[in-house]
């Protein structure tokens, strides 16, 4: 798998989660033999023995059951001691979210977006609806993610590992831009917690008129660490390979820093030539940022 990456002419990795724990010893191996370096590591990494499939979020901080919280934070603590060992930069995070039903909020929005509805006053209606009943039941989680984040952050700490708090995909997943800037703000004098900008899942929220992605990343800019790249095809099909979608990534990678890592994170259907093709083409266009 690792040579597999490194042939597509990759130099630096992020190990990710929905890897099981009998994937580590060859990745280890591989690592030892200098094959790759680690630029970062997905969280939760090596996939949790009872989670047989790719299920980041299958524990989350903001779950009502305490054992789930309390195996989050385990999970966590053991992938923080995995980035130290490959020498990572950072661990991206997951928080959690709030108990709303994806197919009766977000879902129904995209398929209104779909079908050209987005400037209906019926669109409008469910949109400003599912903004007030999300904040009105965020606290609770949010001060869940913030117990959960400040014990992490102190193992983070030790370690010398940077935790990276990504953009999350849907608004009931947790932090929405608003909670990201408290997150952000709490920490502002920890050097150990920053934020990691998802270009697909930012620009799926952008589609739906909950943001926009430009005046976002301009805000949030002087807590960049870094960023997945890939691309989106109207208004909800994302990671895809960058350049068949519709983002702008001259317009994106103006608020990042020189030396910001850039993970490409693509569906594993994705065929090998247009990856190859793709990253040519981005070590052209923007030769600084080469993965």
């Amino acid at each position: 798998m690792i040579e597999e990456i490194v042939a597509l002419g990759f130099r630096h990795i992020e190990l990710s989660h929905g890897m099981s724990v009998a994937k580590v010893p060859g990745i280890r191996k591989a690592f030892q033999r200098g094959i790759f370096s680690c630029a970062g590591i997905h969280n939760f990494f090596p996939s949790p023995v009872e989670v047989l499939i790719d299920a980041p979020d299958a524990f989350e901080f903001t779950s009502h059951r305490p054992f789930e919280r309390q195996r989050a934070l385990e999970l966590t603590m053991r992938t923080l001691d995995m980035a130290a060992e490959f020498k990572a930069q950072y661990v991206v995070l997951h928080l959690g979210s709030v108990p709303l039903n994806p197919h009766k909020w977000s879902e129904r929005l995209t398929a209104m977006v779909a079908e050209g509805r987005q400037t209906q006053p019926e669109y409008v209606k469910a949109k400003l609806g599912f903004v007030r009943k999300r904040e009105k039941i965020a606290p609770l989680y949010y001060h869940r993610t913030l117990e959960a984040l400040t014990v992490i952050a102190g193992r983070a700490a030790e370690v010398g590992v940077k935790l990276a708090i990504e953009s999350r995909s849907h608004f009931e997943e947790m932090p929405t831009e608003r909670e990201m800037e408290h997150l952000q703000d709490h920490f502002a004098d920890n050097p150990w917690v920053g934020y990691w900008h998802d270009f697909g899942h930012v620009q799926l929220k952008h589609n739906l008129g909950l943001l926009d992605h430009y005046e976002w990343l301009e805000r949030i800019a002087p807590r960049l660490m870094g960023g997945h790249v890939h691309d989106v095809q109207w208004p909800a099909r994302d990671h895809r390979i960058p350049f068949s979608g519709t983002l702008d990534y001259a317009a994106i990678l103006r608020f990042f820093p020189a030396g910001c890592p850039l993970t490409w994170e693509l569906s594993p259907s994705r065929d090998a030539d247009e990856i190859r093709d793709a990253l040519a083409h981005w070590k052209t266009k923007f030769p600084e940022r080469s993965p």
